[in-house]
């Protein structure tokens, strides 16, 4: 098999957000200084059900990430963890896209790309948690599209899939080539050992400009932010319920919690 994953670059989700604020005027959220990019952790299940397949059959894996000053040691965790190929869609023009327009971008990328059996995407990014750009490239490149896939399998020339859903674990089928978004709940990204990691500094990457995919720049349209604010914050109030007995207790609590209509 040819598998895709489409791989974002992120600021680190499990950094400290003290000293994280938002200038207003400037309609931007400003990370405190120091802030690792990550490779966004959805993202890594998706890569993880990538190397699945490979592990089981046997599939050449190719991972696109696009955006603006891509750090390539983070994205390199890729190839160290069994990725194939990477190719960098690097350019200013490719920076702060909304979902719409990153859809475009890689769907251009991967039709260069050539043939490919099938496409991953994380269920969402850590930064913006839309959830969409699978979903657009699907439609984009008119393929079948499931989301929120835990678990990824081809059989007999199909894939089966099984999707989280509100109530369980959905069971569908979807022909080949297909767009799915993964959930975390396939498993996190295998840990890539020591002489994986120096191998893959000596991996060549591709890099590529907007003008070598060939594509209107005008669509890829940034989207017009009307404002953004930090949350205001709130004072909790709290009260001690002194009781003689645990029963009296639960009691008190019951009739405070009535009284102040939380119930």
């Amino acid at each position: 098999m040819k598998i895709i994953v489409c791989i974002k670059q992120v600021p680190d989700p499990q950094a400290s957000s003290t000293g994280t604020t938002v200038d207003s005027e400037a309609k931007k959220v400003i990370m405190p200084q120091g802030t690792p990019p990550v490779m966004n952790p959805y993202d890594e299940n998706a890569l993880e059900a990538a190397l699945k397949i490979k592990d089981l059959q046997g599939a050449t894996v190719t991972v696109i990430s696009a955006g603006k000053n891509l750090a390539k040691p983070v994205l390199r965790k890729a190839i160290a963890s069994g990725a194939d190929d990477l190719i960098l869609l690097d350019d200013p023009a490719f920076d702060k896209l909304d979902s719409y327009a990153t859809a475009h971008l890689l769907a251009a990328a991967i039709q260069q790309v050539g043939e490919y059996d099938l496409i991953l995407c994380g269920r969402q990014a850590a930064d913006t948690d839309a959830g969409q750009v699978g979903s657009g490239i699907a439609e984009i490149l008119k393929l079948p599209g499931v989301t929120a896939a835990c678990k990824v399998e081809p059989v007999d020339g199909k894939l089966a899939i099984e999707r989280v859903v509100s109530d369980g674990i959905e069971e569908v089928e979807a022909p080949i080539p297909a767009v799915i978004t993964v959930s975390s709940e396939i498993g996190e990204l295998r840990y890539p050992g020591v002489k994986e990691i120096m191998a893959a500094q000596r991996v060549p990457i591709t890099v590529r400009k907007a003008q070598d995919l060939e594509i209107d720049i005008s669509q890829l349209k940034k989207p017009s932010l009307v404002n953004l604010a930090a949350p205001l914050g709130r004072t909790a109030e709290c009260q001690y319920i002194e009781c003689e007995t645990p029963e009296e207790a639960g009691t008190d609590l019951a009739i405070k919690v009535r009284k102040a209509q939380l119930l």
